[in-house]
């Protein structure tokens, strides 16, 4: 009997995991759209909200580095919303390049991916998804302050996940992955300011500008790139366009 609890179990799960939700109505996608707006655009709240694109900066190299078979050592998350991930393997390389090259672009696509999830109705499994990913990434985290913010965003999505009722989960997820889209704009063009001040010499578009000698501008033209292509279609993509 219990076993065959365990799979009944274990088989409703599954299906909650893979369902699909039901497309909220056009008017809850738009206010999630100008709420995470108003939350990326005022100065004063973006100095808050900014520590959740780092974790997805953070948590992009993170990922791409052990992807690419780089040994990762640990994540770094600061009250300043600025961090740091630190990983081994050859200094130089591919496998290099490619993590130097996912912080900046990370929130975004992370974003269009959160995207492609909704317009597919999948509201359960992205919510699901990025509560794993958190987890991951908490296992990783060496400093404090870090702990507490990965474990304060973990702790949202999974207990929307978990009690939330559809509505709000679905204004929840909508609201996350429009502001990954928009919150992934800004930084690149804070980056952009700062090295026309003759700051940020150790950026991430200088690191790989010394790593594959192309100009550190082309790398910051990536980045525009990724993050304003990421806006555009994940934003034609939860509209229903």
């Amino acid at each position: 009997m219990e076993d065959t609890h365990s799979t009944i179990s274990a088989a409703g799960l599954w299906d909650r995991l893979t369902g699909l939700q039901p497309a909220p109505a056009t008017w809850l996608v738009i206010t999630a759209a100008v709420v995470a707006l108003a939350v990326v655009a005022p100065r004063p709240l973006w100095l808050v909200s900014r520590n959740a694109v780092t974790i997805a900066h953070e948590g992009g190299h993170g990922l791409v580095a052990v992807l690419t078979g780089r040994r990762l050592d640990g994540i770094r998350l600061h009250s300043d919303t600025s961090g740091l991930t630190v990983s081994r393997g050859r200094p130089s390389g591919i496998g290099m390049i490619l993590t130097a090259a996912a912080g900046y672009t990370a929130p975004s696509l992370l974003g269009l991916g959160g995207a492609w999830l909704l317009a597919a109705h999948r509201i359960t499994l992205l919510l699901w998804v990025a509560t794993a990913l958190l987890l991951a990434m908490l296992a990783m985290i060496r400093n404090a302050y870090g702990v507490l913010t990965v474990f304060l965003s973990g702790g949202a999505f999974l207990l929307v996940s978990w009690l939330a009722p559809a509505e709000v989960q679905a204004a929840f997820a909508y609201g996350v992955v429009w502001f990954l889209l928009l919150g992934g704009v800004r930084p690149v063009f804070e980056l952009q300011r700062k090295r026309r001040g003759g700051g940020a010499p150790d950026s991430d578009a200088d690191q790989l500008g010394r790593l594959t000698h192309v100009y550190p501008v082309m790398w910051l033209l990536l980045f525009h790139a990724v993050s304003l292509c990421s806006l555009i279609g994940g934003g034609r993509w939860l509209l229903g366009l």
